[in-house]
């Protein structure tokens, strides 16, 4: 089993701020794959399973539903009565302040990076040896005002593609793994000519 953890925080309110692309790249993911509704909810995550083609094979899509600084216990109580090697089998998404609007990045593992839903997986698996998939979105002003914010109308369109473009690449981990989806998508700039 393969799992994409989208990190955000739950609620009407958050829905559409520059913390919750996370949870907006999975939600393309389930709206893609034909899955209806918001999953069912056990130890404080929304999960839904699907049938990938192969290689994949079964994928789960999680949600942390607790805020972002408590994504980590979570994912690990989802992920507790599976088989799941978070090393090789979860790639979490998640919105970077580092890197520009527009840009995503893939890495096989690494830092918290400053952001703090990875800091609680990180700190929940005691392992940072997992893949991530960083979804930028600028940075402005004070740090939580910023994450906390919508789009500015002049982003939006932008931000929307950029979410399309983080499902295409959580798709390509599933099918080809980190290191093909890394060399296809870093280093993309969907704001650029063309793009």
């Amino acid at each position: 089993m393969k799992v994409i953890c989208g990190l955000g925080n739950p609620g009407e309110r958050y829905r559409l701020t520059r913390h919750n692309v996370g949870f907006r790249v999975v939600d393309l993911l389930a709206d893609r794959w034909g899955l209806t509704g918001d999953g069912r909810v056990r130890d404080g995550a929304a999960l839904l399973e699907a049938l990938h083609p192969e290689p994949a094979g079964k994928v789960l899509l999680v949600k942390p539903m607790r805020y972002m600084n408590h994504s980590g216990g979570s994912l690990r109580a989802a992920l507790s009565q599976t088989d799941v090697e978070v090393t090789s089998d979860l790639l979490v998404v998640a919105d970077d302040i580092d890197l520009p609007l527009g840009r995503v990045r893939l890495r096989r593992s690494g830092s918290a990076g400053g952001h703090n839903g990875l800091r609680d997986i990180i700190s929940s698996f005691g392992t940072s040896e997992f893949a991530r998939l960083r979804i930028g979105i600028g940075r402005a002003g004070e740090a939580v005002d910023h994450v906390l914010a919508t789009f500015k109308p002049d982003e939006r369109e932008l931000a929307d593609e950029m979410v399309q473009v983080g499902a295409d690449a959580a798709e390509r981990w599933l099918r080809d793994g980190i290191d093909e989806a890394m060399n296809a998508f870093n280093g993309l700039d969907p704001a650029g000519p063309g793009g």
